[in-house]
């Protein structure tokens, strides 16, 4: 089958490629984003393969049902950048990648906590102009602290198991228990969990329901001096809040790898251009942020597996079988 793949890096070209070795579709590389301004490169294709900035809304549907596309598949488990309904409605089938190393965004989400938590970027930073000075860089200890983890799939889970194994009291958010998570923390909710956290880590999807769910009202209910990590998704962060509470030192420090806003500047090389998203210029401002550009899936376990459940995928559609990993309605 030809298929556009959209919003493609070198890298996506070399594992897909490897991957595709034993499925023999034709693959046509596109780096634009796909959105209504270029459904139009799709033509003559079966398929497009998407990426999390993606915007298949429905607009872009109609235009790649007019055509001829039969399927869209990401290469992400999210899927909020996909308009389901739109998808089912015109009758193309709109697939995702369900499972792929969890291991790869719960250890990045641990090094991010250690990273902002120590100051670790800004020592970096000072010793390669030669200033060994320790003075601002002073972090704690995080055995004996409270990690709370908000959704406790399989990224949570672990990310709570490595938390445990540093001596860490793990308390979890999430509207689904599961008996793993029992076994090694406390389910409480989500105001509680809030309120006793030294350590709150978000591992949820962005859902209506989960949109903002740190805002303004969550952080004044935070305890004063704790630490946020989000490797999820960046709208379930208000990010304006978080800037207020960051001011305010209601929140000790922001360590994330997604960011709400983050189509317009994420896998890109923006560094010899002039960057006019001011909220994101605001938050690299100040000494207790880390921000880094949606890596946390990064790795060539996870990113392996993500193209071979892709080009899976693909296959299962042109065979006419039955799809294992549908994009669920909302």
């Amino acid at each position: 089958m030809k298929v556009a793949v959209y919003s493609t890096r070198r890298y996506d070209r070399l594992m897909l490629d490897r991957a595709n070795a034993a499925h023999g579709h034709e693959l046509v590389y596109v780096q634009d984003a796909l959105g209504p301004a270029t459904t139009a490169l799709a033509e003559g294709c079966g398929a497009v393969c998407v990426f999390v900035n993606d915007n298949v809304d429905a607009a872009a549907l109609e235009a790649l049902k007019g055509l001829g596309i039969g399927l869209v598949t990401t290469r992400s488990t999210g899927f909020n950048h996909i308009d389901a309904v739109a998808a089912q409605r015109l009758g193309i089938a709109a697939t995702r990648v369900t499972d792929y190393s969890p291991y790869s965004v719960a250890e990045f989400a641990v090094g991010l906590l250690l990273a902002v938590n120590r100051r670790i970027a800004r020592a970096s930073a000072r010793t390669r102009d030669g200033n060994f000075e320790l003075d601002g860089l002073m972090g704690v200890d995080l055995h004996g602290r409270t990690v709370g983890v908000v959704g406790t799939g399989k990224i949570g889970r672990i990310f709570a198991g490595i938390m445990r194994g540093f001596g860490c009291r793990v308390l979890g958010f999430d509207p689904y228990p599961h008996a793993e998570f029992a076994a090694i923390g406390e389910y409480v909710a989500l105001p509680r969990l809030l309120a006793e956290s030294d350590v709150i880590s978000l591992h949820c999807p962005l859902t209506p329901d989960t949109f903002h769910l740190v805002n303004e009202q969550a952080l004044r209910g935070i305890r004063e001096g704790a630490l946020l990590v989000n490797t999820s998704r960046g709208g379930l962060v208000d990010t304006e809040a978080v800037i207020g509470a960051l001011k305010s030192r209601r929140l000790g420090g922001l360590a994330i790898d997604v960011y709400e806003q983050e189509a317009d500047l994420f896998f890109q090389d923006l560094s010899a251009t002039v960057i006019t998203d001011d909220v994101i210029q605001r938050l690299v401002s100040f000494p207790n942020v880390i921000v880094t550009g949606h890596q946390a899936f990064f790795t060539a376990e996870a990113i392996g597996e993500i193209m071979q459940t892709t080009l899976d995928n693909i296959s299962a559609f042109e065979r006419g079988e039955p799809l294992k990993n549908l994009v669920p309605l909302p």
